[in-house]
């Protein structure tokens, strides 16, 4: 997977979480708050993938990478929450919970990737 296809996977999963922030009851409690929670983490994700990718520093590469790791999972338990409160039907969130899961080991390969090459230059 190119660095262009993963990016255009993460803005994907993004406008997905979106569309289920939309999706939320506008009156039943809560139901904002997560919307916007969900919102944030979720758009973070593809941001601080664009920093990651124009990182400069392979140490701010790794940085940024797991910032977006953390905001995955930060994204997985909201649309778990979303999911287990009936705000959508846990169904519809199983793709979208998975996509989480996979996107963190794709960057997790990438950070193990980027410290193996920086352990290499500092030896050479």
């Amino acid at each position: 997977m190119t660095k262009h296809e993963l990016e255009d996977r993460i803005v994907r999963f993004a406008s997905r979480c979106v569309n289920v922030c939309c999706a939320l009851p506008p009156r039943k409690i809560g139901s904002s708050s997560f919307a916007d929670q969900l919102f944030r983490s979720s758009t973070s994700v593809a941001a601080n993938y664009a920093e990651a990718a124009e990182a400069e520093s392979r140490k701010d590469f790794i940085h940024k990478l797991k910032i977006a790791m953390k905001e995955l999972s930060e994204s997985r338990v909201w649309l778990k929450i979303i999911g287990e409160s009936a705000y959508v039907p846990i169904s519809k969130l199983d793709d979208l919970i998975k996509e989480t899961e996979e996107l963190s080991r794709i960057l997790a390969a990438s950070i193990i990737t980027a410290r193996g090459r920086h352990a290499n230059s500092i030896i050479t």
